[in-house]
């Protein structure tokens, strides 16, 4: 039985648990099991179900990329083993000596993909443009530029880039827009519904939100975009595997619920740190101190669920304060259940130059702050200890 009928016309929570889902044919199960077979049989060479090799296709993997799609009102979704797999193989589209207009406070991982893998081994050449700025970015466009790639809101900064306006321009130029939506995800924000041609997703935060699974995905538009996928992601052979794929697919059914709760906490914590004597400056797209707040309200269905957070304190203060936590987790990561905190001028930007770590306003007294679901007064006790040796 198929269970996605009429889905686009139903509601956000409801496309979440059913989109792209169907009753497992040969049991009537409820969910999708988990398929842990390498191969599948054929009933003649060549003759088979749809499936041939697990690398190929996986019936697990097929009910989350579906679902992925279906949340990103897209046309067609790929799983990959991380989500850096998945840029990889997207830029895989772009050929050899291409080009890429890209944010200049890119994620640390795809700037070290970028530069140090794919500068060497395909002569890719990488402007950085402020995404806000949208005469730099079009006048950073060349012959040869294959994509235009954004992050919005941008890590660890959470500054916005106008995704119509982006969309627009490559449109325009006849470039590919690229949006990575990790730090929103599409139960905030939904690029391809903006006119962006490719979102790209850590599948490790928000969709999987239970830190317990490392993925990656790519949902595009195109159905033409859709085929190139489909063979590059056989070809490159990052895919996710079945466990991470069933536990991802049982993200993503909660996924709404979750981000709400995430981005009702989120501001409660921004309104409070905005208050502490101690911060410096607050960052979060829901606080109408935020430089882009208006476009926040007119692309995003609330601000998410990451902070950042400018203390009034030297590098070792800030490590003496992340080291006083109890409740939040000094970690790597976002967008799981559990609060996490950290330095991105040593942690998820560690890889970055200095000077561009500087030029990116990511300094040694900037924290990130996931904002997990837990109980907000809990959230603002923890940060009131770990803050009062400042």
């Amino acid at each position: 039985m198929d269970k996605t009928t009429n889905l686009r016309q139903r509601g956000a929570n409801t496309r979440a648990v059913h989109g792209g889902q169907h009753f497992d044919p040969s049991t009537g199960a409820v969910t999708t099991p988990i398929y842990a077979t390498s191969t599948f049989v054929q009933s003649a060479p060549g003759v088979h179900k749809g499936y041939e090799y697990a690398r190929s296709q996986n019936p697990t993997r097929a009910a989350f990329e579906a679902a992925i799609a279906d949340a990103e009102r897209g046309h067609a979704g790929f799983a990959f083993a991380s989500g850096l797999a998945a840029e990889a193989a997207l830029l895989e589209i772009a050929g050899q000596g291409s080009h890429i207009v890209a944010s200049d406070d890119l994620y640390g991982g795809s700037w070290r993909l970028f530069h140090r893998v794919r500068s060497h081994s395909a002569g890719l050449t990488i402007t950085h443009v402020d995404p806000a700025n949208l005469d730099a970015l079009r006048d950073a466009i060349q012959p040869n530029t294959a994509f235009i790639w954004i992050e919005t809101p941008s890590n660890p900064t959470l500054r916005l880039a106008d995704l119509e306006a982006i969309a627009a321009i490559g449109r325009e130029r006849g470039v590919l827009t690229v949006v990575d939506n990790t730090f929103a995800s599409p139960a905030v924000q939904r690029p391809l519904e903006h006119g962006i041609d490719i979102v790209v997703h850590s599948v490790t935060k928000y969709i999987g939100g239970h830190s317990d699974i490392v993925g990656g995905a790519i949902v595009v538009r195109d159905p033409e975009l859709a085929q190139k996928l489909q063979f590059l992601q056989n070809a490159t052979g990052g895919i996710l595997d079945p466990f991470s794929s069933f536990l991802a697919l049982r993200g993503i059914k909660t996924l709404p619920l979750r981000v709400h709760r995430h981005s009702s906490n989120a501001l409660a914590v921004a309104r409070w740190l905005d208050a502490h004597p101690k911060i410096e400056r607050v960052v979060y797209p829901g606080l109408n101190s935020h430089p882009q707040h208006a476009l926040a309200v007119r692309q995003m269905d609330g601000g998410g669920g990451m902070v950042a957070a400018y203390l009034k304190a030297d590098e070792q203060q800030v490590v003496d304060v992340l080291s006083r936590f109890r409740l939040f987790a000094l970690a790597e990561s976002l967008g799981a259940v559990e609060s996490l905190v950290g330095q991105p001028w040593t942690m998820s930007h560690g890889s970055l130059p200095e000077e561009d770590r500087l030029a990116r306003q990511i300094t040694p007294n900037l924290i990130r702050l996931s904002i997990g679901i837990e109980d907000v007064e809990d959230l603002t006790d923890d940060l009131e200890q770990a803050l009062s040796i400042l």
